[in-house]
């Protein structure tokens, strides 16, 4: 689509430069962050941003390039900077090739020359010391030259591009980089032979770095001349260098040079090195371990020197990953190949065997694989300007976009030759090593031991070198199939894809299969102790039976490179700068092709992954049968190593052929079972048991199933720790992991054998005996969340659920007086889940009729049982004793709410076996948790939800038993009684259960008022827990009220004396505070309203009471109420908009008024009187020295207003209330900005507090003029610590509200703080030189620089005059503000030197000679300018003249005490 198309429903271009303009200022805050996530997504925002409005951003990225390259202190700019131009190098291309051709040369120039400066100062930047900052760099130059078509072509190009400057650029690039390579240090040792990975290095291959594709993308592009004067710098580096700390980095370097040209590179690289490696081992001893031939006994002692083996090992890895894409190329060199390979193998270093393998793998890799050629070779599509490449965009529609998409790629496919070659080193290397291997272990060849491991770590060390070269070209094993016919491997597939041209046959996969099986079983019962053979042998299965799995690991270790989503060679869909959009991001053609290689490794991978899962007729051949017992005897191994290897293997293994899975899980259980079963047998059994691989096979197996759970439950015999810790993070797993269970296991009948029924399983649990105590504590713990999954998990089969329902409930409901403290927990967690309950049914203890429907038949039958256990003498005691116990009171007033007491005596694993699913809802409370009145509290809705559930299942039996106990229970002392008594309470309030239950609503009611009424307030934060679980709305939005919620609150609003203790007075406050914030608003009844208003009136004729606590909870409370009605009200269609929603009337106290005005009204009064008495007590006080110090009476009641008041304000911020309350909070600004200083503290620590609030909410328009106009007044008050305070609160607003602020609204702001510079009082003058000094970093470039100019010219003229006249009469104040303001402008850039800094520090520094306090701000703020301008002194005193200079001397020069 053409931009104006696009730009129909998008920001016209107008809207798009204001929008830009915003978020440049926050690009410029996060530009050079420490935090590289926030540095990065700055990057990416601006490479983003340059493509919309690139007049606007590439200039800001030009501009911050070139202040990192001048700032020598904070080197992590420089990276930040260098990322952004690498992210934004195609912008900067297009933009100054668009301009050039508009006849705009500056902007085009400008642009060119970033580009240029970029990649001339990139090169500094690399660093062998500063990996962050040499990635970056590699990055900028691969972004660049991505963007290139040719380089060096043609001299028609600009000039950075031209043959003679490129040719100059490179030397300096190559000798940075070979400096960098000489350098470094890798951070790991070699690798073993053994072992997959051989990319181990420094950082410039760990973590996908931009190494490697920065040179095959330099290399690549540049013309033939210009890439044969690297080449020869390269292969001069390289022949005469040996870098052992840098050999994967060397390997990447010869392999970008032979990937681009390779007949050429091969000649300077591959054939010196070849020739390099034969003369070393010319004479060098062999150990005859390649072959059949036994060498002397006297070659065997011999060794190679550590240098001589340092030196091979270094150039055999170099070589091997420098012919990584040689492909047709090695051909000339194939005898040499062959020798040094063999020479390798032959050499008595395990070393430079490990090389060797290395090796061989990249050699048959190379020859045989299919990958993409000429990748980063100019194409033949017309450049945009003969200068920039195209890029493409897989979702291209249009003809002008899928252009680029008509030249395909070239891939390597094999010739054959190669395969010849390959097939050669095959039968070399792999099928004579078998029969080697067979010899070994069949015929005894060695008569030693150390000489028998050594040639089977050569022999396997070389299949498995052969296998993982070859990959899947070599035919997979041939399946059984079930009717028996041709054992050819079935041609229809479900993925199409391969790695490269088939080498060998099925027959040779299978043919060794059958020798390593032979030698896996030699060596277990041989040499069961050396794990390097062990480890080796776990690489060769894994190799023949994992068919595409190592093609699998290349990809998933590829996918996710860099190179593929970087933001440098992503070109945005949405692009202002040339004429078209995309449909999707445009990349160049290497990563589309790098994309589509790495897909095709991928369909290789998976080929033939699916094709024998979904395929019944289709199973395992016996022979990987046999392999696979390999692998579990090994998984089973005593060495860790080993077991890991293997364990890994086997889990590949079973997720292909899941019929294998079953005899798994039978022989693995078994060893749990096992009472002489080794430690290791049970670890290594609990590590494949618990892969999810095993744990989904589960689902669908039901013999494999009750082995697992049973295997588990019976396994306690085990005594080593590691066997408990592994078997019960084995149960964890699967706990966490249960996904339910097949529905065929329902259908098993229990009289078959072999498959064992559902209800045989659960009789199996209950014969463990975990009723009788006999099983260890965790293993009961177990059986019972075995029991509670097995339940929920039936809940589809009616017939098993009904029979097992009342049963199982009745057993968790007796669990809950056990004296197993986690058994006890687990049983409220299951009672949580099993009881149904049935809101608003009766239960008449003489009701006999039969239900209807089977959901009533359960609830019927369930009843019957759980009423038999709750009728039982003593029952309900001891559970609420035993609950009871669960309550652990910290010495910090309570454990952490949600999170049972018992939790601090649990470890890790037993809290995930008791936890479920709804310890983690967030059912209750509702509301969020801000009262901070009652502290922590013990109370777990949990427990009342089981009582809740219990009351509306069973009725009157539990609600009689209950009253009994309680009575005992609330009488007592002990808050762990106390708690659980608020919970039985909270369950019976809120239950709901109707029928003849007048009395004991009444009971209820009369124990609330009892428990109210009680001075002790340990407990009072469980009975706050409790009144707010019993007023909490129903259903799931919550927004229906319980029954007995009106008789709660008629309880709560029943006045009480006020002459009660205040601990009481402030008790119920806080119980109404609870109670009231659980009612949602929005659907408020009339006479939940009515008690609102009833409530707020008594609470604003009790704001001056004596006690503190009585009046914090009265201003918590006020917030709840007064923020409840506001929002009530705004939902109340009927009210006038003339009249504020939600205010009430207070004809009884103030006529007409409403209570917002009033509360605003009063506060601002009670401020004012009190700092008019402490004023005049501070005069009579100096008058009369007879004078009282306390306030009178009425000064007393102001002040406890308003700490009211305050503490109203207070909760209003913390709770997020405040919103509807924005009036009532800024008409409360001047008090707390007025009260901060005064003889009463509690006052003015609250209004401290308050203030700490407010100064980070934001205010929304329409309060926000209101707000600026209030506060703004205060600059005027006669107090000077009123506009001091004011002064703090503008620093914050400003800042917070600057992209809400309109200019004027800014301008007014400014020039407040502006003239409090010459106020009265020096402490509110230094503080506004402070707060404008801050503002001027960011609020407002042109205010900023206008109050500059303005102070400076201020200056001057006060300089000017006190030249002609020393004594001229201007005002101390005045001139303190002009110095002041300077002051501002000088510490507003700390670290930076802009223009127009050295005349302004220099002006300062010239009041140094007037007397205080105007001398004391000229020294502190030239030292301050000193001190943060000392790490550059050196360069930027350059931007001073020497007068200036002489001048900043001065004002340092002080007295000596020598002198």
């Amino acid at each position: 689509m053409t931009v104006e198309e696009h730009d129909q429903p998008c920001l016209g271009k107008e809207e798009r430069a204001v929008f830009i303009k915003v978020i440049l200022k926050l690009l410029d805050r996060g530009q050079y962050s420490k935090d590289n996530s926030l540095a990065e997504t700055v990057s990416v925002a601006t490479s983003i941003l340059s493509y919309v409005e690139p007049t606007l951003i590439l200039p800001f990225v030009a501009t911050n390039f070139q202040l990192a390259l001048e700032t020598t202190t904070a080197t992590h700019q420089l990276k930040n900077a260098v990322t952004s131009v690498a992210f934004s190098a195609r912008a900067l291309l297009l933009s100054s090739l668009c301009s050039s051709q508009s006849d705009d040369s500056s902007v085009a120039d400008s642009f060119s020359d970033l580009i240029v400066i970029s990649l001339s100062n990139a090169l500094l930047g690399m660093d062998a010391n500063d990996p962050p900052k040499t990635i970056a760099t590699m990055q900028l130059i691969g972004s660049i030259f991505s963007n290139l078509a040719t380089v060096g072509v043609n001299d028609d190009v600009p000039a950075f591009l031209q043959s003679t400057t490129l040719s100059i650029w490179l030397d300096e690039f190559f000798s940075r980089l070979f400096s960098v390579l000489q350098n470094l240090e890798s951070s790991s040792p070699i690798n073993e032979g053994y072992q997959t990975s051989f990319m181990s290095g420094t950082f410039l291959v760990e973590d996908s770095s931009y190494y490697f594709c920065m040179l095959e993308i330099l290399l690549g592009k540049l013309s033939e001349p210009l890439f044969n004067q690297s080449l020869k710098r390269i292969a001069k580096f390289v022949n005469a260098n040996i870098l052992p700390g840098a050999t994967s980095e060397v390997g990447l370097l010869c392999c970008a040079c032979i990937y681009s040209y390779p007949d050429a590179a091969s000649v300077y690289l591959v054939k010196p090195i070849l020739l390099t490696i034969m003369s070393s081992f010319e004479g060098t001893p062999t150990t005859g371990y390649v072959g059949r031939a036994v060498p002397d006994k006297s070659s065997k002692k011999d060794a190679l020197s550590p240098a001589l083996e340092t030196a091979l090992d270094y150039y055999l890895r170099v070589l091997a990953i420098a012919i990584s894409y040689a492909g047709p190329v090695l051909l000339k060199y194939k005898e040499e190949l062959n020798h040094i390979i063999t020479s390798a193998f032959l050499a008595p270093s395990w070393k430079v065997n490990g090389a060797g393998d290395h090796l061989l793998r990249s050699l048959l890799g190379s020859l045989v694989s299919y990958y993409p050629i000429d990748q980063y070779k100019p194409f033949n599509c017309q450049p945009i300007g003969n200068i920039i490449e195209p890029w493409g965009c897989s979702k291209a529609h249009q003809d002008k976009e899928a252009e680029m998409l008509n030249f395909p790629p070239k891939w390597h496919d094999p010739s054959q030759d190669e395969l010849s070659f390959a097939n050669e080193l095959l039968q070399f290397h792999f099928q004579s090593a078998l029969e080697d291997l067979l010899a070994i272990c069949q015929t005894k060849v060695h008569s030693e031991t150390g000489d028998e491991k050594e040639h089977l770590k050569v022999t396997l060390l070389r299949i498995n070198s052969a296998l993982h070269g070859v990959m899947s070209c070599l035919p997979e094993m041939r399946p059984s199939y079930k009717d028996g016919r041709s054992k050819e491997v079935d041609p229809t597939f479900f993925i199409a894809g391969s790695a490269g041209r088939t080498v060998g046959t099925s027959e040779m996969r299978e043919k060794a299969g059958e020798f390593v099986h032979v030698a896996c079983r030699y060596l277990l019962k041989e040499r069961t102790d050396d794990s390097i053979l062990l480890a080796l042998v776990v690489r060769v299965i894994d190799a023949l039976v994992n068919y595409g799995s190592l093609e699998y690991l290349e990809w998933s270790s590829h996918v996710q490179a860099w190179k593929l989503e970087s933001a440098s060679i992503i070109e945005r869909p949405c692009n202002f700068i040339v004429p078209f959009h995309t449909q999707g991001k445009k990349r160049p053609r290497w990563a589309l092709v790098d994309k589509a290689n790495l897909h095709s490794t991928w369909r290789c991978s998976q080929s033939s992954y699916h094709r024998y899962r979904t395929n019944a007729d289709v199973s395992p051949s016996a022979l990987m049968t046999d392999l696979m017992n390999d692998l579990l005897d090994l998984s089973l191994h005593n060495y860790e190593t080993v077991r890991s290897y293997a364990g890994r293997s086997l889990t590949k293994l079973l997720k292909c052929w899941p019929s294998l899975i079953s005899n798994c899980v039978l022989t693995l259980t078994g060893h749990l079972r096992d009472l002489k079963a080794p430690e290791h047998v049970v670890l290594g059994s609990c590590s494949i048991l618990s892969s999810q691989t095993v744990l989904r096979h589960l689902t669908t197996d039901s013999v494999s199933l009750s082995s697992f759970i049973m295997g588990i439950l019976e396994s306690s015999h085990h005594e080593s720790l590691k066997c408990q810790k592994a078997i019960t993070e084995l149960f964890v797993t699967y706990n966490i992991r249960f996904s339910g269970i097949s529905r065929s296991f329902f259908k098993n009948s229990d009289s078959q054998v072999d498959k064992p029924g559902f209800l045989n399983l659960v009789h199996q649990i209950n014969a463990l005996g975990f009723e009788t105590n006999s099983l260890h504590w965790r293993y009961n713990l177990m059986a019972n969340r075995v029991l509670l999954l097995l339940i929920l998990a039936s809940r589809s089969e009616s017939g098993i659920y009904s029979k097992m329902l009342a049963e199982t409930t009745g057993h968790f409901l007796k669990n809950l007086k056990s004296q197993l403290p986690h058994s006890r927990m687990l049983a409220i967690s299951a009672l949580n889940t099993l009881l149904q309950g049935s809101p608003h049914k009766a239960y008449p203890q003489d009701s006999q009729q039969s239900p209807d429907h089977p959901e009533d038949c359960n609830i019927s039958s369930t009843r019957d049982v759980l009423n038999a256990i709750i009728q039982e003498e003593g029952f309900m005691n001891e559970t609420l004793n035993s609950l009871s116990h669960v309550h652990i009171i910290s010495d910090s007033d309570g454990s952490s709410k949600g999170s049972y007491g018992a939790s601090s005596f649990q470890s890790g694993s037993d809290k995930a076996i008791t936890y479920f699913y709804f310890d983690f809802s967030a059912s209750w409370p509702r509301t969020p948790s801000w009262i901070y009145l009652m502290g922590g509290h013990t109370f777990y809705s949990s427990f009342a939800r089981i009582f809740k559930r219990l009351i509306q299942q069973c009725g009157m039996p539990v609600l009689s038993s209950l009253q009994t106990t309680l009575e005992d229970f609330l009488s007592s002392k002990e808050r762990s009684r106390q708690c659980v008594a608020a919970e039985a309470m909270a369950g019976m309030l809120h239950s709901d259960t109707t029928g003849n239950l007048e009395s004991e609503n009444n009971w209820l009611m009369v124990q609330l008022q009892k428990i109210m009424l009680v001075p002790s307030v340990e407990s009072a934060p469980e009975w706050a827990a409790c009144i707010r679980y019993a007023v909490t709305g129903k259903e799931r939005s919550g927004t229906r009220a319980p029954v007995l919620r009106q008789k709660v609150l008629e309880c709560l609003c029943s006045p009480i004396p006020q002459s009660m203790a205040t601990s009481v007075l402030a008790k119920r406050y806080a119980f109404l505070s609870v109670a009231l914030i659980e009612i949602s608003a929005p659907k408020m009844s009339p006479a939940e309203k009515q008690y609102h208003v009833q409530i707020l009136d008594e609470l604003l004729d009790n704001m001056r009471h004596s006690s503190a606590q009585v009046r914090e909870a009265i201003g918590v409370a006020m917030c709840v109420t007064c923020s409840n009605l506001r929002l009530s009200g705004s939902f109340d269609t009927s009210c006038s908009p003339e009249e504020p929603c939600g205010d009430v009337s207070m004809t009884e106290q103030t006529g007409n008024e409403y209570w917002s005005k009033c509360l605003t009204d009063r506060a601002n009064e009670s401020a004012v009187s009190i700092l008019n008495s402490i004023q005049c007590k501070q005069l009579e006080s100096t008058t009369d020295s007879a004078a009282e110090n306390s306030m009178d009476h009425r000064e007393e009641d102001n002040a406890k207003r308003m700490e009211t008041i305050f503490h109203f304000m207070i909760a209003s911020l913390k709770s997020g209330r405040s919103s509807i309350l924005l009036d009532i909070i800024i008409g409360l600004v001047y008090p707390v900005l007025s009260l901060q200083q005064t003889s009463n503290k509690d006052l003015s620590l609250l209004a401290k507090s308050a203030f700490e609030l407010l100064k980070w909410r934001i205010l929304h328009r329409p309060f926000l003029e209101t707000a600026i106009s209030s506060i703004l007044s205060s600059a005027n008050d006669p107090n000077w610590r009123t506009r001091s305070a004011l002064l703090s609160y503008l620093r914050t607003f400003t800042y917070r509200h600057t992209f809400i602020l309109s200019g004027s609204e800014k301008s007014q702001i400014w020039q407040t703080i502006e003239k409090l510079l010459v106020d009265n009082q020096v402490e509110v003058r230094e503080h506004a030189a402070g707060v404008l000094a801050s503002l001027m970093k960011g609020i407002d470039e042109d205010l900023s620089r206008d109050f500059r100019d303005r102070s400076y010219a201020q200056a001057q003229g006060i300089v000017v005059v006190r030249r002609r006249n020393s004594k001229s009469g201007h005002p101390v104040a005045t001139v303190h503000g002009a110095v002041l303001a300077l002051t501002a402008s000088v510490l507003s850039v700390p670290y930076d030197m802009p223009s127009w800094l050295p005349a302004h520090v220099t002006l300062l520094a010239r009041f140094i000679h007037e007397p205080s306090p105007i001398r004391s701000t000229v020294t502190k703020a030239v030292a301050e300018f000193k001190r943060t301008h000392a790490d550059t002194w050196s360069i930027q005193k350059n931007a001073f003249t020497e007068d200036e200079l002489e001048v900043l001397r001065d004002t340092s020069s002080s007295s000596s005490y020598f002198a």
